[in-house]
């Protein structure tokens, strides 16, 4: 397993320098940037922050350095905030790791029992009513949802604050500000849980159906072992394998798929200040989220692949 999970790891160093290469290129070559789009500078005052930037400096030449700084840890600076890339994202990334993270939990865990019942009883009255509030969640678009939720739950009801992450001018500590934050949360993981748990429901069910047809678990049944050891202890591990494939893509999706949610509920995370700075053209802000978004990516599939290995033992052997 040690070898296996070395083997890994020095595959992820040249994708990580693709992933920069691309990515540098991709916005390098993107026409305009923050000081074009600035429209009250003068020609000469632009060409004075190109240069101060770098920005006039041959395309090579400026992956070179934009590559030196990042092993450094140093992600180039904001144009728009005026601060290193490094300290805006620290400043917000984990605002939106807390949201992201607490929605990953819940829906997996809603997908893993909805599923696994789903598949106990196909074809049920439960089976039918699930399948049809996961559809009817996955096909409310995301901004449509989260103005939908603040309508009912914040306006009419006052049950909830409408966005934000405290309180207005609140200047509370401890478990005060605790409660403040939590209450926040709701409504965006709610608005995350819908939009994802639908399709890893479906996920984890077809699995679950395609293993407990299988010969070993009807051997398992006729052995006289209880179900709850046959689903929990047999099918569920091999029902998972699948599975795994798709925590690859959770950790970059835990920051991607927040970002019109963090807009809309005005959530101070990573999303938030993407929005803004594609706006702005503020490339040094989007390269290094991208590229964070990119080693998110690697890593989870890294992972995913370690959790395979471990669920399956053959793939250890052929690897």
């Amino acid at each position: 397993m040690r070898n296996f999970i070395l083997r890994r790891l020095l595959q992820t160093i040249p994708m990580l320098f693709l992933a920069s290469l691309l990515i540098f290129m991709l916005f390098a070559k993107t026409p305009g940037d923050f000081i074009d789009g600035n429209i009250t500078l003068t020609a000469q005052r632009a060409a004075e922050l190109k240069a101060l930037y770098g920005l006039d400096k041959p395309l090579l030449s400026r992956y070179l350095h934009w590559l030196g700084n990042l092993l450094r840890g140093d992600l180039g600076f904001s144009m728009q905030y005026q601060i290193p890339v490094s300290q805006l994202l620290n400043q917000y990334i984990w605002n939106s790791f807390l949201l992201a993270t607490i929605a990953m939990v819940l829906y997996w865990g809603i997908a893993l029992a909805v599923g696994i019942v789903s598949a106990m009883k196909p074809y049920s009255l439960f089976d039918h009513a699930v399948s049809i509030v996961i559809f009817a969640a996955m096909s409310f678009p995301t901004f449509f949802l989260c103005l939908l939720l603040i309508k009912w739950f914040a306006v009419d009801l006052h049950w909830l604050p409408v966005g934000g992450m405290t309180n207005t001018g609140s200047d509370a500590t401890g478990w005060t500000w605790v409660a403040q934050v939590a209450a926040h949360l709701v409504l965006p993981v709610v608005a995350l849980v819908m939009l994802q748990a639908g399709s890893l429901t479906r996920y984890f069910r077809a699995s679950m159906l395609d293993v407990v047809r299988m010969d070993f678990i009807r051997t398992a049944r006729a052995k006289g072992l209880r179900e709850r050891t046959v689903i929990l202890k047999h099918a569920l591990r091999n029902a998972l394998l699948p599975i795994i494939t798709l925590l690859g893509f959770e950790l970059p999706g835990l920051f991607s798929g927040a970002l019109i949610t963090e807009k809309v509920f005005n959530w101070p995370g990573a999303g938030h200040i993407h929005i803004d700075s594609l706006a702005a053209r503020d490339y040094p802000v989007l390269m290094g989220f991208t590229l964070f978004l990119a080693v998110l990516t690697i890593l989870g599939n890294l992972i995913a692949d370690v959790l395979y290995a471990w669920a399956d033992p053959r793939i250890r052997v052929r690897s």
